[in-house]
């Protein structure tokens, strides 16, 4: 659990005042990557011998799991149960993201939990969006989604959010001035503090281009399409109908774009692969869950540089899924495209076919224009019919 440990360490350098970014832990020298305020939030962590600690990480995880499991439920729709939510956390044990998230300790299930489960309350509730807004001041990525309650027109829960998110930096700030000041001017631009990302353990569109180019500093070639990537993932998060859609549009644009997203960050694929089993695609639901257990990358050699001398063919075992990511928000935006285009069969079935329809099939005839015009000295009278053809004309009225 390493990553229990550098949260150990941070937690100490608070509570001792030491130096929080300038300790390395563990064998591969891991430092202090998140915000003060996560920092201060690890200080109960040095109240516990390391065994113990490592066994509430692990029950916390599993704990954690099983809650994330009943959200993604309750977002997708599906019945909430005792035991098909048991049945299904035991199996997602299995899916790579949540077993190495589980294996190193990692705080990715709580944060995932804390978004979903405020994003899912009900309208109006108190305080909603503040959860959402304290994710972001914990790790910075969850940020996304104050942009996606504002692209939904949900305005009052993302200022919520960012008031939540305001309140963790000034708290980091009051308790630990200098770690602030040096990680929001310095030290959150470092991404290359966080890892390699070249390495197939980062999953992102940036570890997808090195990898694919051989190059460890793609630079504009992996910023550019990151950057049109998160320009049509927002837009996909304002237009795509229905909010679990929407919710996890975000989530993936925001792992997709993150310059480091390793593999245990993607453990929103539990809610995705409840979306798909709620939406009627069993077939496509087994196949994303195949994906997301069959560890392909860790299959490949992957010691020293060896990531970025991969063959093109095992490119795509190399980078499961960023590919997968951007297979899903190109289909949604071939999908939201199209559904904008007056087809033939959406025109029939539109309001203006209808109002043309019924005007059509209701109009009566124009009576033809009259061939003499009324006189100055007043209107025009047809001659009276003959008395014969009155009579004629009243037959069958009587």
């Amino acid at each position: 659990m390493a990553d229990t440990l550098v949260y150990r360490a941070e937690g100490a350098a608070v509570a001792d005042g030491g130096d929080l970014y300038g300790f390395t832990v563990t064998e591969w020298e891991l430092p202090a990557t998140y915000p003060p305020f996560a920092a201060i939030l690890f200080v109960p962590t040095t109240w516990l011998p390391l065994g113990v600690l490592k066994a509430v990480f692990l029950v916390g995880n599993t704990g954690l799991l099983a809650l994330l499991v009943r959200l993604s439920c309750g977002l997708a729709g599906l019945p909430v149960r005792a035991a098909p939510v048991c049945a299904a956390t035991a199996l997602a044990l299995w899916l790579e993201p949540v077993f190495q998230t589980v294996l190193f300790g990692q705080i990715n299930l709580a944060l995932a939990c804390l978004v979903l489960w405020d994003l899912t309350r009900p309208p109006g509730a108190l305080g909603k969006g503040f959860a959402v807004g304290v994710a972001a001041g914990i790790k910075l990525t969850p940020a996304v989604f104050i942009a996606y309650l504002v692209l939904r027109g949900r305005v009052r829960e993302a200022a919520t959010a960012l008031a939540g998110f305001a309140g963790t930096v000034l708290l980091g700030a009051l308790v630990l001035p200098a770690a602030s000041v040096e990680f929001w001017t310095r030290r959150v631009f470092e991404t290359g503090r966080v890892g390699k990302a070249w390495i197939v353990d980062n999953q992102s569109l940036q570890g997808l281009a090195a990898r694919l180019l051989h190059d460890a500093e793609p630079g504009p070639l992996w910023a550019v399409p990151a950057a049109v990537t998160a320009a049509v993932g927002l837009w996909l998060a304002r237009r795509t109908p229905g909010e679990p859609r929407a919710l996890l549009v975000a989530a993936f644009t925001a792992v997709l774009i993150s310059p480091i997203s390793w593999s245990h960050h993607w453990v929103w694929c539990v809610p995705l692969l409840a979306l798909l089993i709620a939406e009627g695609r069993p077939r496509l639901a087994a196949a994303v869950a195949v994906l997301f257990t069959a560890r392909t990358f860790w299959l490949l050699p992957h010691r020293g540089d060896l990531d970025l001398r991969l063959p093109w063919w095992q490119q795509p075992l190399a980078s499961p899924y960023a590919l997968l990511a951007l297979a899903l928000l190109g289909g949604l935006t071939v999908l939201t495209a199209s559904a904008a285009l007056p087809t033939s069969s959406t025109y029939r079935r539109s309001s203006t076919y209808r109002r043309l329809s019924t005007y059509l099939s209701t109009r009566t005839e124009v009576p033809a224009p009259r061939t003499r015009v009324d006189s100055l000295h007043g209107p025009f009278h047809e001659p009276r019919a003959p008395r014969r053809d009155r009579d004629a004309r009243r037959v069958g009225r009587a």
